[in-house]
C-alpha cells in the first residue's frame, strides 16, 4: 500500500502528529500493537499529565482542549519543593507567573481518548491496529514497512512514535542512550481530609520522593519515587498499610489519606536518541526522549516536538517538496534536541541530587533550594519552563 506518511506508535504523540496533520492532503498511516477497542476506550492508567500552557495551546489548536471532560481538567494554582525533614520551601504562585494556573492536570488517559476520537472523527488517517513492524527498508526515494500481518506499507516518511524503547529506531540504526535510575514510581489518586488549596507538592525526602498534584480539594495525584525493590512492596502494602504509610510521609499535612483507585507501578528509565531522524525517518514523543517524571514534561517535550515536525512536513509539501528529504528532517532534529537536552540533562541532575544521600549532597541541596528562592534570574526560568514559555 502507498501512502505519504507512516505513523508507528498511536500514543498521544503519534495521535497528535496525525491529527496535526488533517486537512493538508496528505495520506497518513498509523500503526499500533493494540487493538482498536483498546485505543477507543483506553484504561486508566494512574498518569496524571502535568500540562503546560504552551501544551494546552496545541491541544487547543488540534481542537482536543475543549473536547476534554471540563470537570477533568485540574488546574495548578502554585507549588512548592521541600527538602529532607525540613520546613523550608521553594515556592512558585501563579501571580509571580501572571498566569491563572501554572499548569493543567489531565489523566492520560483521557488525552489518548480524546485525540483517537478526533483523529477517527477526521476520517483522513488510516489505521493498522493489532499490528506490529517486523521490518522496515529505507531507500533514496520512499520507505517502506512490513507490518506483523505480512502486508507491505511504502511512504515518504516514516514516524516512530512507538515509546521509549522504540523497535522502529532500533530498525533504522538510530542509537539511543537509557539510563536506569533504579527506582520506580508508585502512582494513584487518594483522596484527603485536609484542603490541597491547588498547590501541587514535590517532597524530596530521605530514600524517597513523594509528590501531590491537586485534582479537587481533597483529592491529589500521588506519586511515589522509591527504590524499585521497595516500590513493588509498598505496591502490594494493604490499603490500610499503605495509607498509613503515604499519611506518614506526608506528616499528616493532608490529614488522613485513603485510596481512591488501584496502585500502579512504573520503573523509572530515560531515554535519549542520538539524534531525532534518520534515513527518511523522524522520532517523536517518547521514541526521541523519555524524560524521568519528576518535572513533568515529557509530553509536553512530545507535543511540541510533533507540532515543529507538523508544521515542517505541512510547508514542504505545500511547496511540492519532498516531505522526507533529508536535510528538513536535519532541521527538525536539530531544532527539537535544542530544546530537549538542557530539559533532559537539567533533569537527570536534579534527579542525582535530590537521590544522592551523602552528607555534603545534603548541603548542597538545601543552599540549591534556598538560592532558587531569592535569585530571580534562576526563578525566572523555572518559572517559564513550568508554564510553557
Amino acid at each position: 500500500m502507498q501512502s505519504d506518511l507512516i505513523v508507528v506508535g498511536a500514543g498521544p504523540a503519534g495521535l497528535a502528529l496525525a491529527l496535526s496533520l488533517t486537512g493538508v492532503g496528505l495520506q497518513v498511516v498509523v500503526v499500533e500493537t493494540l487493538s482498536e477497542e483498546v485505543l477507543a476506550d483506553p484504561p486508566y492508567d494512574g498518569r496524571d499529565i502535568a500540562l503546560t500552557h504552551g501544551s494546552k495551546q496545541i491541544l487547543t489548536d488540534l481542537g482536543i482542549w475543549k473536547s476534554l471532560p471540563e470537570e477533568e481538567i485540574f488546574p495548578i494554582h502554585d507549588a512548592k519543593v521541600l527538602d529532607g525533614n525540613s520546613s523550608y520551601s521553594l515556592n512558585f504562585n501563579r501571580q509571580e507567573a501572571r498566569v491563572d494556573a501554572l499548569g493543567f492536570l489531565v489523566s492520560n488517559h483521557l488525552i489518548r481518548r480524546t485525540l483517537y476520537e478526533a483523529v477517527s472523527e477526521s476520517g483522513e488517517t488510516l489505521l493498522r491496529s493489532g499490528q506490529t513492524v517486523t521490518s522496515v527498508d529505507p531507500s533514496p526515494e520512499s520507505i517502506s514497512v512490513t507490518l506483523s500481518n505480512g502486508e507491505t506499507l511504502e511512504a515518504s516518511l516514516l514516524i516512530a512514535a512507538d515509546s521509549r524503547f522504540s523497535s522502529v529506531r532500533r530498525r533504522v540504526g538510530i542509537p539511543a542512550r537509557t539510563r536506569d535510575f533504579g527506582r520506580a514510581a508508585v502512582v494513584c489518586r487518594m483522596s484527603h481530609t485536609e484542603h490541597n488549596k491547588g498547590v501541587a507538592s514535590e517532597c524530596f525526602q530521605y530514600g524517597q520522593t513523594v509528590a501531590v498534584l491537586p485534582l479537587t480539594n481533597n483529592t491529589s495525584s500521588i506519586v511515589i519515587t522509591i527504590r524499585s525493590e521497595r516500590a513493588q512492596k509498598i505496591a502490594e502494602m494493604t490499603e490500610d498499610l499503605f495509607e498509613q504509610w503515604v499519611t506518614t510521609r506526608l506528616d499528616g499535612k493532608f490529614g488522613k489519606m485513603k485510596l481512591t483507585t488501584k496502585r500502579f507501578l512504573y520503573p523509572l528509565v530515560a531515554v535519549l536518541a542520538d539524534r531525532f531522524s534518520g534515513s527518511r525517518t523522524a522520532l517523536v514523543g517518547d521514541a526521541a526522549v523519555g524524560m524521568h517524571p519528576v518535572t513533568a514534561h515529557g509530553y509536553n517535550l512530545g507535543l511540541s516536538g510533533q507540532h515543529l515536525l507538523a508544521r515542517a512536513v505541512e510547508s514542504a509539501f505545500g511547496r511540492g517538496e519532498d516531505i522526507g528529504a533529508e536535510n528538513l528532517l536535519r532541521k527538525y532534529s536539530a531544532q527539537h534536541r535544542r530544546v530537549v537536552l538542557p530539559m533532559y540533562y537539567g533533569t537527570n541532575t536534579l534527579v542525582g541530587l535530590y537521590t544522592s544521600e551523602d552528607t555534603p549532597t545534603k548541603i548542597l541541596r538545601k543552599v540549591v533550594l534556598h538560592a532558587a528562592n531569592h535569585l530571580q534570574p534562576m526563578r525566572k526560568i523555572v518559572i517559564n519552563r513550568l508554564v510553557g514559555r
